[in-house]
């Protein structure tokens, strides 16, 4: 659909953020509901992003979603934020009011669920989770999970004293694990997830010995790139189903999508065969 002088425009702040797939998704669904709009990319230094983020308005945004660099800043920055958000620490998507206020709210862990409830109907109270990582994304998940009704969350991190942190910041059922007890901290879980960046392209591996994990555990990995990663095939190919880490980022977008453009969109078949191929 051709843009006119009344087009809707959000966009995605990071820095760098030429690698960022949101374009290609947001301008899908803007194309699939034909709506006279456009998502565009903002690269924005990090001592710039308060000054960008304020412009927002008077350039006619309807908002913007926030990736690295700027997830705190966004948070420190917007005039509201969800409680969401604050538990999480982080700020991923930011909405203009129609007084030209900054509404933050995060949609990670909305995007984490909503990819392992449509991919495999899961439920968190089915049993404990294991995650590795105690990162942005680790806080995200952790919450989702637990407000998913885990039974157990055990955190496994290569720096116990974040791990710690993130403990005690988010509380519930969260048991700290040494990260040399990884392996063995995977007996009887429900689910093992990866948020650290270890298998990503260009960085190190992940080690983990997966004998201890049930063969019914569900095994999901953040990392997208490679899309299957070694922990996704190493676990497949002993029984365990797999879920691909894509599937959050597609998810995560659509609340965002909705506050800009009016319209819940869907995670399609064609929509992962499109991102997939961006």
């Amino acid at each position: 659909m051709s843009l006119t002088g009344k087009a809707r425009i959000a966009g995605v702040f990071g820095w760098p953020v030429a690698h960022s797939r949101s374009p290609a998704l947001h301008n899908f669904w803007l194309a699939e509901h034909k709506i006279d709009g456009a998502y565009i990319p903002l690269p924005v230094a990090p001592e710039h992003f308060e000054r960008a983020a304020r412009a927002l308005p008077l350039l006619g945004f309807a908002g913007a979603n926030v990736t690295v660099p700027h997830k705190q800043a966004a948070l420190a920055l917007a005039d509201t934020v969800d409680p969401l958000a604050k538990r999480i620490g982080a700020v991923n998507t930011l909405v203009i009011g129609a007084d030209g206020s900054l509404a933050g709210s995060n949609t990670d862990a909305f995007g984490f669920i909503e990819n392992l409830r449509q991919a495999v109907g899961f439920k968190a109270s089915r049993g404990p989770a294991v995650m590795l990582g105690a990162g942005g994304s680790a806080r995200a998940v952790a919450v989702a999970l637990l407000d998913d009704g885990v039974p157990e969350l055990r955190l496994v991190n290569r720096s116990p004293e974040r791990a710690k942190e993130l403990a005690a910041s988010i509380g519930g059922k969260i048991t700290v694990v040494n990260w040399d007890e990884r392996s063995a901290a995977l007996a009887g879980a429900a689910l093992l997830v990866n948020t650290t960046t270890l298998g990503m392209v260009g960085q190190p591996p992940l080690e983990i010995d997966l004998t201890p994990l049930p063969a019914t555990a569900l095994v999901t990995d953040l990392v997208y790139a490679p899309l299957v990663t070694d922990l996704l095939e190493r676990a497949k190919k002993r029984g365990n189903i797999t879920v691909d880490g894509l599937g959050m980022l597609l998810h995560q977008a659509r609340p965002g999508f909705a506050a800009w453009f009016g319209v819940m969109p869907q995670v399609t078949s064609a929509l992962r065969r499109f991102v997939e191929s961006a």
